[in-house]
Order: C-alpha cells, then structure tokens, then sequence
C-alpha cells in the first residue's frame, strides 16, 4: 500500500509536467523515448525539442524586441534618424507571414512572434508620424491598418490573396531595409534606432530559418527568414560601424568648426 501511495503521488505530480511537454514542447512518441527509453540522443525528437524551443523563446523575446526602440522615442521625443516608410514596408512583412501563418494552421511556436511585432510596430509608426508634427496622420495610420487587418483575417479575402502577400515579403523586406541604410548612411549615424531592437531581430530571423524548415516545411516561409537575416545583418554592422556616431555628436563638431 505504501509503495502504491508513492507511485500514485509521483504520478500526479509527473501528469501535469507531462500534460505541460506534450502541449508546447515535444509529442508524445518522443516524451516516450525520452523518459521512459531514456534515450535522450534520438535525433528526429532532438531537433524537434529544439525548434520548440526555439520557437517560444523567439515569442517571448518578442515581447520586448521592440520596447527599446519605442522607449528611445519616448525618451528622445523625437524619431530622427527613422524611416516612417520602413516601418509600412516591415509592417506589411509581418502582417503577411502572420495572416500566412494563420491560413496555412501553423503551430503558434512557429509564428507567434509576428503578433507582437506587428502591435509594437504599429506603435512605432504612430509615434514617428507623432514627432514628426503629423498626429493626425498617426491616427488615420492607425484606423486604416486595423480596418485592413480585420479584412484580410475575415473569410472574404482569398487565400491566393494572402499567398500573393507572403511572397511580396521580401522585396518588401529588402526596400525596406535599404531604405533605413541609406538614411542611416546619409546621415551618419543610426538616430533614434534602437541597437538593442537591431540585434533581437537579426537574432530572431536567424533562428526563425530552423524552425521554420523544422516545423512548417514550407520553404517560401524560410525564404523571407534567410532574406530578412541577410536585411537585418545589414542593419546591424551599421549600427557597429556607427557606434561612436550620434546627432548630438555631430552638432558638437559642426559648432566647434564654425
């Protein structure tokens, strides 16, 4: 009877971890071969524990990629040095692969951080138009986006719509990023953009291309991840390369030649 008590509370206490692994981690064939064949080498389960892995740590890092940037804005009260037509050009990257994802029933893991983007995107776009003493555009930005997103997620919209829209991505995704490269170039330094924000993204659509492939098989999906890698890349050994560089920096010397 003891030992009956024993095993029946090692049980209970295992059910809700197992329940918690099965939902979000692994399957069932490879919670077997884990914990009850103990062969923690399997392979096949190894890549698909990791792409899991990988794909909720993306999603919860997602949270707060962009809360750097949008706290710079707030700090700086100012959007110099951003691209408001990036912004539109990134938007319309996430929008896609989000109502892509959603269409096709891709597991949340596999896309969920385009959700979060996607809002704190937004938010950036307003507070650019807002700094730039253009609120009301903000606005009309705002009612225009969600209006256009609850109409491509609705039963209306063709699913060849939203396929046409996953593979504009990366041209999207290229203008986009070279328009913020030759701001950044011409004017010599970053602004108001975020290195922190530059990094988590180029970061998380490196380990997108995996899980991707791991998890959804589509190749058009990890396509926009390997170009938006390469995007990113860019953006980032700018931000290195003008590290030392900032608007108040180069006012400073301006003056002092004067």
């Amino acid at each position: 009877m003891a030992e009956e008590t024993v095993l029946d509370k090692g049980s209970s206490f295992m059910d809700p971890f197992k329940g918690l692994l099965l939902s979000y981690i692994m399957p069932e064939t490879c919670y077997d071969e884990f914990f009850l064949n103990f062969n923690f080498l399997d392979v096949p389960c190894l890549k698909i524990v990791l792409s899991k892995c990988l794909g909720l740590g993306i999603i919860l890092g997602s949270v707060m990629v962009k809360l750097p940037q949008i706290f710079k804005l707030l700090g700086a009260k100012s959007a110099e040095g951003l691209s408001f037509k990036t912004v539109l050009l990134e938007l319309l990257a996430i929008t896609g692969t989000m109502a892509y994802s959603i269409i096709n029933k891709f597991p949340f893991s596999s896309w969920g951080e385009a959700l979060f983007l996607m809002l704190q995107t937004v938010v950036i776009g307003f507070l650019i138009q807002h700094y730039g003493g253009r609120t009301s555009r903000g606005l009309v930005f705002l009612v225009v986006y969600s209006g256009l997103l609850v109409l491509l997620l609705s039963p209306v919209t063709p699913v060849s719509v939203i396929t046409s829209l996953q593979a504009s991505n990366m041209p999207a995704i290229i203008i986009g990023r070279l328009i913020q490269a030759a701001a950044n170039y011409r004017n010599g330094h970053t602004g108001q953009l975020s290195a922190i924000s530059v990094f988590l993204l180029f970061a998380g659509s490196l380990a997108r291309i995996f899980t991707s492939l791991q998890e959804t098989g589509d190749s058009l999906m990890a396509l926009t991840y390997v170009i938006s890698s390469a995007c990113n890349c860019v953006i980032a050994l700018q931000v290195l390369y003008y590290w030392n560089s900032s608007p108040d920096r180069k006012e400073k010397k301006k003056k002092k030649s004067e």
